[in-house]
């Protein structure tokens, strides 16, 4: 018997709702995308993607990903994370995992525009302005607005929310020297720092910059004049990446954990930020995303030919696929900020003692590397 293409309203204009609004299309379902008027990514837009092979692999069968220009993708081949004494190193090569790249750092405006543009050319996707629009009512509802999603409230969902009073400062730089595909991580007392090798401004001298701080000290930074930011990091990177350069303005965002207590319910599913955040300092908050939508799709696309896309059983499959991942990666990154962050003498030698121990650990070291490759 074939189905009827039932419609599925995706509501969300970042890159999960719109990965979502992409696959289900694949699958044959009329799907609604709610977006505001394209969006144009304003000159000195900083933000940039870590993601894995698993997210590589969706945005490449959604035909989103040889789209991209190829300034605005960085593959890493070597991860180095610093600890605070000297020693303290965990390092990681694409060789030793036997894989091509370790990850891939991504333009997040080229993303957006890559998939915005994919959904243009995709006949199945209605773009409709708002929740409101005319016409017969979806048989599910796919909420993907983020982490403020006000539509969590309406739908009797509990938000826990765990402010972490830290400030994630985000810029663009330019180093003297290139980065050879090497990504730079320091987790120390109360910070911690990331530089993702980056093909813009310069190609194969940039970075993206991620430094997590307390919220005053982040305040202080962001307020300090360009040379003098750039001489805080040049103290803290201790110049490992060469001469770093501000490249444009700084941001900053509050970082918090939150998960919601149903990720859904008759007609409607929750999905990405809007489900659950995560601390940055592992870069997996894009590629939980990623993976709902992944998992998402393979359920609707499985179900029995009799069940609608919007009956709650079957989405509970979905919830089901994916609370287990995302639980475990959110214990990582809170217990790794816990540990990081705890100044005390005895629990900073351990913290640093562990580092050399998983850096000898080959097993252990591969262990890692597979749960951050693949989720």
């Amino acid at each position: 018997m074939k189905r009827s293409a039932e419609c599925v309203r995706v509501q969300g204009s970042g890159p999960v709702g719109m990965a979502l609004a992409l696959a289900l299309a694949r699958l044959g379902l009329h799907v609604q995308w709610i977006a505001p008027a394209e969006r144009i990514a304003a000159p000195g837009d900083v933000r940039a993607y870590a993601l894995n092979p698993a997210s590589v692999a969706l945005l490449r069968e959604l035909r989103v990903w040889d789209a991209m220009p190829e300034d605005g993708v960085t593959p890493v081949r070597d991860m180095r994370v610093e600890g605070d004494r000297p020693g303290a190193v965990l390092e990681f090569t694409a060789w030793q995992q036997r894989v091509g790249e370790l990850a891939w750092i991504v333009d997040a405006a080229e993303l957006e525009r890559a998939m915005r543009t994919a959904i243009g050319f995709a006949p199945a996707i209605e773009i409709v302005g708002s929740a409101t629009a005319p016409g017969a009512p979806p048989a599910l509802v796919a909420h993907a607005e983020g982490k403020h999603a006000a539509s969590r409230e309406a739908l009797g969902v509990r938000w826990t929310r765990h402010d972490y009073g830290q400030v994630a400062v985000a810029a663009r730089l330019v180093a003297d020297r290139p980065h050879a595909g090497v990504a730079w991580q320091w987790f120390r007392s109360p910070d911690v720092l990331a530089l993702l090798p980056f093909e813009r401004p310069r190609a194969g001298c940039s970075y993206g910059l991620v430094w997590s701080q307390p919220a005053e000290r982040a305040k202080s930074l962001l307020a300090l004049e360009p040379a003098a930011f750039e001489a805080a990091l040049a103290e803290a990177t201790g110049r490992v990446a060469g001469r770093l350069e501000l490249a444009g303005d700084r941001v900053g965002w509050p970082l918090a954990l939150a998960q919601a207590d149903r990720w859904c319910g008759p007609g409607w599913v929750l999905l990405g930020d809007a489900a659950h955040v995560v601390h940055p300092l592992a870069g997996q908050g894009l590629n939980l995303g990623l993976a709902d939508v992944a998992a998402l799709a393979q359920t609707l696309g499985g179900r029995e030919p009799w069940r609608s896309v919007g009956d709650e059983r079957l989405l509970r499959r979905y919830e089901r696929a994916r609370r287990g991942p995302t639980a475990a990666m959110a214990q990582v990154t809170d217990g790794l900020l816990h540990l990081f962050a705890a100044d005390a003498g005895p629990i900073r030698a351990v913290r640093n003692t562990g580092l050399v121990l998983v850096n000898h650990a080959g097993w252990l070291k591969r262990w890692l590397a597979e749960r951050a490759l693949h989720g």
